[in-house]
């Protein structure tokens, strides 16, 4: 029996010692507290926000979901009806396949495919695609007149993350040689994602930099998930005014932490403090010109403000936007709501000084790739 105790002891002390030598990463309070005023801190919420949130109160319910494995299912096939609202008309839409990577183009007419946006969707590394956010594809194909290629990365469960990881990384090689028209090269190319893709965006922007891949010249993150530890304070503080994350997260981040950590280390098989997976706990010096937009009162507030506040430090141009009330990755009820118009506007102004004006030169025939 006292064996068996000094064992159960010893074996309590490797689990803390891997938990926070290993798992949790280092203290990142030092970047909380700082804010920035709200894009539309004099101006009450949208009606059709409003709507919005009823109607993700009513999604994310109990009654309203299958349990067991059909409920990743209905989310999912939820998540792509909810991209059939988005409008394509007199957009061209080309499916392709970038390295591998299940893909789809979507450009307006006249537009430079010379210059291309890689769009990395959101869904909790477990749902979404590129159907599902047309909505925000197809308004940032309008506004910029570029070439958007949205990617169809493998998802967990039934693949890794670093799958996820992988694809992302093969089809930003795969853009810079690979365009939906006459032109072959890229001579600009950005990259953007919303929640797991903002993820998947900034750890993107750091293996570039890590690597010598060809650079990226700005991007944009939609309210990302920067840290996969569990610690920003907005996880816990932000449940009540997050409509869409609060309700299905709430008995996950009310679990005791250290449980947390080996659970996010065991489903990803990647320590969640390796930058990887949490792009905050990275380096961060030396990035491309970055946008983030982030809402108040969504959970992932924190995360966004913690990674904007570092990258600051690490002298890397970064810029942070926020709206005050709004539901996680407003943007993708385009053209809905209001606020989205807004934000979406944001994201063309920001981006249009690193776009190049100049038409580019018609490569020969033999070059250009469909």
């Amino acid at each position: 029996m006292v064996l068996f105790g000094l064992f159960v002891l010893l074996l309590a002390a490797v689990a803390w010692f891997i938990t926070e030598a290993h798992l949790s990463g280092d203290n990142l309070d030092r970047y909380d507290g700082g804010k920035r005023t709200p894009i539309n801190a004099d101006s009450p919420p949208s009606a059709a926000h409003h709507e919005v949130v009823g109607e993700m109160a009513s999604f994310v319910s109990a009654d309203s979901l299958p349990s067991g494995g059909s409920r990743l299912s209905a989310i999912r096939n939820a998540m792509d009806t909810m991209g059939d609202a988005a409008d394509l008309e007199n957009l061209t839409r080309i499916e392709t396949v970038a390295e591998g990577v299940p893909a789809e183009w979507i450009f307006a007419p006249n537009a430079d495919t010379s210059q291309r946006l890689l769009y990395i969707h959101g869904g909790a590394f477990t749902a979404g695609s590129p159907r599902s956010h047309r909505p925000i594809t197809t308004a940032l194909a309008r506004r910029l007149g570029i070439a958007v290629l949205a990617i169809d990365y493998r998802l967990m469960p039934e693949a890794s993350r670093q799958d996820g990881i992988d694809d992302c990384r093969r089809a930003y090689r795969w853009i810079h040689t690979h365009g939906p028209g006459n032109y072959h090269r890229a001579r600009r190319v950005f990259v953007a994602g919303d929640s797991a893709g903002g993820n998947l965006t900034l750890s993107l922007l750091s293996w570039i930099r890590d690597v010598g891949a060809p650079p990226v010249d700005a991007a944009v993150a939609l309210s990302p998930a920067t840290d996969a530890t569990f610690s920003s304070p907005s996880l816990r503080s932000n449940l009540e005014t997050d409509p869409m994350l609060g309700p299905p997260l709430k008995r996950v981040v009310e679990a005791p932490n250290a449980l947390l950590l080996w659970f996010a280390w065991l489903s990803a098989k990647i320590s969640p403090a390796h930058p990887s997976v949490s792009p905050v706990r990275g380096d961060l010096q030396g990035l491309a010109p970055t946008l983030i937009h982030v809402s108040e009162a969504e959970i992932l507030r924190d995360d966004a403000y913690r990674y904007y506040y570092k990258a600051l430090e690490a002298g890397s141009p970064v810029t942070l936007e926020s709206w005050e009330h709004m539901v996680h990755v407003w943007h993708i009820f385009e053209p809905r709501l209001p606020e989205a118009h807004q934000a979406l506007d944001h994201i063309s102004r920001f981006l249009q000084p690193y776009l190049l004006s100049v038409p580019a030169a018609p490569e020969p025939a033999a070059m250009a790739a469909g």
